[in-house]
């Protein structure tokens, strides 16, 4: 190699001048599709549990403390940004941010935690049924996701329209 195809390379890559971005220092904007990580808000979930219900990486844990509270818990940890939650709300209640650094040194900085209170009718004691696509999607019963170890537990009843969501109510009809 001589000193001369050298110099010629040298002056190529002078000519492309600068290609990296200065990325640190000013931030580029997010292209239009981008999905972030997802964001909840309170005001407006129902606590219908079909984010937990769709998530493929099972990061949405539900459990239902008693029949008027449910604890939803995004856990952030394998978590693909797929956006299924997003897409199944009906209330629109989960966006995508258009944050990308979400490198952290605490995993506790990724969690969120929704305690909803849950409309009950005074009658009969159930939770309101919302006329939604989503009513095919719920499952009868408790749900009991494991919060302590962070772990989904599938342990509710059938889906068998003959089997009553609460045995210990009996209504009697005029």
């Amino acid at each position: 190699m001589s000193v001369v195809s050298k110099l010629k390379e040298t002056l190529v890559c002078l000519k492309a001048g600068r290609v990296t971005l200065p990325y640190p220092t000013r931030r580029q904007p997010v292209p239009p599709k981008f999905r972030g990580r997802p964001m909840f808000d309170a005001t407006k979930c129902t606590g219908c549990a079909g984010c937990a219900n769709n998530c493929p990486a099972r990061e949405i844990l539900v459990f239902d403390v008693c029949q008027e509270i449910r604890i939803l818990k995004y856990l952030g940890r394998r978590c693909t940004y797929c956006r299924r939650c997003a897409d199944v709300c009906p209330e629109k209640a989960i966006t995508m941010s258009q944050d990308f650094e979400t490198g952290t040194n605490q995993i506790s900085d990724m969690q969120q935690r929704l305690e909803l209170f849950m409309s009950t009718c005074q009658r009969c004691g159930r939770c309101f049924t919302e006329p939604t696509a989503l009513e095919q999607l719920k499952m009868k019963g408790y749900r009991q996701d494991d919060l302590q170890n962070e772990r989904w537990i599938f342990c509710s009843r059938a889906y068998l329209e003959s089997d009553p969501v609460a045995d210990d109510i009996t209504i009697e009809l005029d």
